[in-house]
């Protein structure tokens, strides 16, 4: 990508008693990157956003958010980021305006300000026609949606987002996906928890995954395809000794299923014509992020 390292963990470690929650994480996210951070419930996605925003001291390792030690300056770092937690809290009491305008005295905006930000924000995230009912009513999803405008009161550079689609419904999931993509064309750093893995797919540029503390993978979810299999199928049907120089050979029904590193449809094709063989059917399967994933957290 060739970006800038806006996000820098290095060998992180979260111990509770005997329990290790993050060990020995590292991590680099680059700026205007939409990130994904994938891993089971437990995994230890919380404790690193936690860590990264300065909420949890670390056991050891260092953490640097644009170029700042986040342990030594956790004030600093809650001026640049955003934050939506899983759970988010508000006063059920107030309204939405009143409990955006609440969160605003935090970062001392002049009322005026705080009150222009607010309605655009309001705006954004899709629940203006509701600013001036109190939050108590709200569904949950109104009130992820009242979290996320909280999150970017401050204009952050980089938003942290904790399963920010979780009991939403589909349009709520689907509005909320748009917004991230405005948000980095607005040059904004998403760092997306989850373990939705359709979700990460749909806005992630880059993942990470994480199980039982530990990173497991991280890159381009296009790189993380390493086999891809080709389908066979031949008139008269294949021997099945020819496809073995290519790659794993199982066989299905009439098909020929090879297990390959690279797309070689192309090479097997002219093996099959010189051989005399009528081509029926070949095409390539990749693996989903799910299967990918899945097989990441077995191996582990």
């Amino acid at each position: 990508m060739g970006g800038t390292s806006l996000i820098e963990v290095e060998n992180l470690t979260k111990v509770y008693g005997d329990f290790k929650a993050l060990d020995g994480l590292s991590l680099t996210i680059e700026e205007n990157e939409v990130f994904g951070y994938l891993g089971p419930n437990g995994a230890g996605k919380t404790t690193t956003i936690g860590l990264m925003m300065g909420m949890l001291q670390p056991t050891s390792g260092s953490i640097r958010i644009a170029g700042i030690d986040v342990e030594k300056n956790p004030l600093e770092i809650k001026k640049i980021c955003g934050y939506l937690p899983e759970n988010v809290g508000f006063y059920n009491n107030m309204t939405a305006k009143q409990n955006l305008l609440y969160f605003s005295e935090f970062y001392r905006f002049p009322r005026e300000e705080a009150i222009k930000t607010i309605d655009a924000l309001l705006e954004l995230v899709g629940i203006a026609d509701a600013a001036n009912k109190k939050v108590g009513e709200f569904s949950k999803g109104m009130k992820q949606r009242l979290g996320l405008a909280q999150a970017l009161l401050n204009d952050p550079e980089i938003v942290f987002l904790d399963e920010p689609t979780s009991g939403l419904d589909p349009q709520g999931a689907a509005d909320f996906r748009k917004i991230i993509r405005d948000l980095k064309k607005e040059g904004k750093t998403i760092f997306f928890s989850s373990h939705i893995l359709s979700e990460v797919k749909e806005v992630c540029e880059t993942v990470g995954i994480i199980n039982r503390g530990r990173l497991i993978a991280k890159g381009r979810i296009k790189e993380f395809n390493q086999t891809v299999t080709i389908v066979v199928e031949t008139e008269p049907p294949i021997n099945t000794s020819i496809l073995e120089p290519f790659g794993k050979v199982k066989v299905r029904d009439s098909q020929a299923i090879v297990e390959v590193q690279k797309d070689c449809r192309l090479e097997i094709s002219k093996t099959l014509i010189e051989e005399g063989y009528l081509i029926k059917e070949l095409h390539l399967v990749e693996p989903s992020l799910e299967e990918i994933y899945l097989k990441l957290v077995e191996e582990e």
